[in-house]
């Protein structure tokens, strides 16, 4: 498929990490993610129903990153990915990249990160 809806750089404060101080205190994510599916209809029909809409991705993932915390970013990615297969069931597959913008390294790192792809449990393989 190669149609595509994203979402950049979505940001939120969570309770994600490996340390005691990332998970009390919290750190700041950055979240991308990329759906694929057929957008013919929605394109020719200029009708938000025959699509996905990005304010509900937003949601969700905003939801899902403040009031859930994993150790690991990896977790995360992966609930994200569950959500939003529940959430959308039209879609084919989903990118997710995951960013920790204040990782508790020593030094300087802009970020860290992870980034999974999945296909969808209804999609062909």
């Amino acid at each position: 498929m190669a149609d595509r809806i994203f979402v950049e750089g979505i940001k939120f404060h969570g309770f994600h990490g490996l340390t005691r101080m990332e998970r009390e205190v919290g750190v700041r994510l950055a979240v991308d993610v990329t759906v694929e599916l057929d957008l013919e209809r929605s394109g020719r029909h200029d009708d938000v129903a025959a699509t996905v809409d990005y304010r509900r991705l937003h949601r969700v993932i905003v939801d899902l990153g403040r009031n859930s915390s994993h150790k690991l970013l990896e977790s995360f990615a992966v609930a994200v990915l569950d959500a939003l297969f529940v959430e959308f069931a039209e879609v084919e597959r989903i990118t997710v990249r995951v960013r920790k913008e204040t990782p508790v390294l020593d030094g300087i790192v802009d970020s860290v990160g992870v980034e999974l792809s999945r296909t969808g449990p209804r999609s062909p393989q």
